[in-house]
């Protein structure tokens, strides 16, 4: 049988306590400049997520504010189109109905409620009762009767 020198016999004793103390070591490092338990870390990282959650929820809600008025603002746009062109399809009705007026021949363009006449009217008594007809209709504001007296 082979005897193995006394030195190596006590090796694995100095080689483990070794170990241990290079592993405390080396986890007492870890935790260096921070006294917080593993409790107290766990709630500052629930309460900085809570926080950003926060954040984004107030970005998201300052969004879709923005989102909403912008909808609002192309939602009149939409009206204030359809608004002006129900008002040109009423005037250009309206001259239609009156015999001196031709309403092929008048250019009726409206924006913003305001109507403008344009073409050939066949009297000055024609081009006002086209005035007329225009401010008559609802949600005009002004007319630009620019109509040409034909004689």
């Amino acid at each position: 049988m082979i005897q193995l020198n006394p030195t190596f016999k006590r090796a694995p004793t100095w080689v483990a306590a070794l170990m241990l103390a290079g592993g405390a070591l080396a986890l007492g490092g870890c935790n260096k400049g921070s006294n917080e338990t593993a409790g107290e870390k766990l709630d500052s990282a629930v309460a900085k997520t809570e926080r950003a959650g926060a954040d984004a929820k107030a970005k998201t809600e300052s969004s879709a504010a923005g989102a909403k008025e912008a909808a609002t603002d192309a939602g009149a746009a939409v009206a204030t189109s359809v608004d002006d062109a129900s008002i040109t399809a009423a005037v250009s009705a309206g001259l239609a109905k009156d015999p001196d007026l031709s309403a092929i021949k008048i250019d009726v363009d409206t924006k913003g409620g305001i109507v403008m006449l344009k073409g050939p009217a066949p009297n000055a008594a024609a081009k006002s009762r086209a005035e007329e007809i225009a401010k008559n209709v609802k949600g005009v504001n002004s007319v630009d009767n620019q109509l040409e007296v034909k004689s």
